[in-house]
């Protein structure tokens, strides 16, 4: 079968996209070392963890050695920010996110461009709807991804035996949704946000597309009918 590794697989989307990929694929599972992401490796059957810091680069590169050939990767682990606006957004808080959100997506994708050439692989990218429009208090969080996006698309045109998706869903029904709607100060309603099962069933659909295609860009926005 084809391999499939999947950063932020502990919880949330990326468990969700890993339980989809899961009968068609070899699984490795990224995420910092936890009990979570040892559970879901139990209850996927096989499927193997890839248990690093993200940002810590030595160590990343020292755990991409033994993989010679990737299918997919899918770029999904990533942080919220404090929703604080410009004025009051301190230079840690924007190193921070750009470091987790953008700079080692980019390194780790660095990293394994052998093995995906050697699989004419195909990289998604889980950005956001803050990739395509940045609002007042989400400053650091829209550029990581606006970045984020400008890392896909030239990603893209420089290798053209890769896939490249980005993927720019609405908000997401997950426990980091819940605590982003506290820190709004609002009630917590899911039925307007998409469910996790939705959003990986798109990037499923992007990664199980026939060879003659390319699909570039999915956007996803929840309808409330959820």
């Amino acid at each position: 079968m084809p391999t499939a590794l999947i950063t932020g697989a502990s919880r949330g989307l990326g468990a969700e996209i890993a339980r989809q990929l899961a009968p068609s694929h070899d699984l490795l599972l990224g995420g910092r070392p936890s009990a979570g992401l040892d559970a879901l490796a139990t209850e996927l059957d096989g499927a193997s963890t890839f248990a690093v810091e993200l940002t810590d680069y030595d160590e990343v590169e020292a755990a991409v050695e033994a993989i010679t050939t990737l299918d997919v990767l899918v770029h999904n682990a990533g942080v919220g920010s404090s929703l604080e606006r410009v004025a009051e957004t301190p230079v840690e808080e924007w190193h921070h996110v750009l470091e987790v959100n953008l700079v080692a997506a980019a390194e780790l994708t660095r990293l394994l461009l052998p093995a995906l050439r050697e699989a004419h692989g195909h990289v998604v990218f889980i950005n956001s709807g803050a990739g395509r429009r940045a609002n007042p208090g989400w400053a650091p969080y829209a550029a990581s991804k606006f970045g984020l996006r400008a890392l896909a698309d030239a990603l893209r045109a420089e290798e053209p035996d890769l896939r490249v998706t980005s993927v720019f869903p609405g908000r997401i029904d997950t426990d980091m949704q819940r605590d982003l709607v506290a820190i709004e100060g609002h009630d917590y309603d899911p039925s307007r946000f998409l469910k996790a099962s939705s959003v990986a069933g798109a990037v499923v659909a992007a990664v199980t597309t026939s060879a003659d295609a390319h699909p570039e860009e999915i956007v996803l926005r929840p309808t409330g009918r959820g």
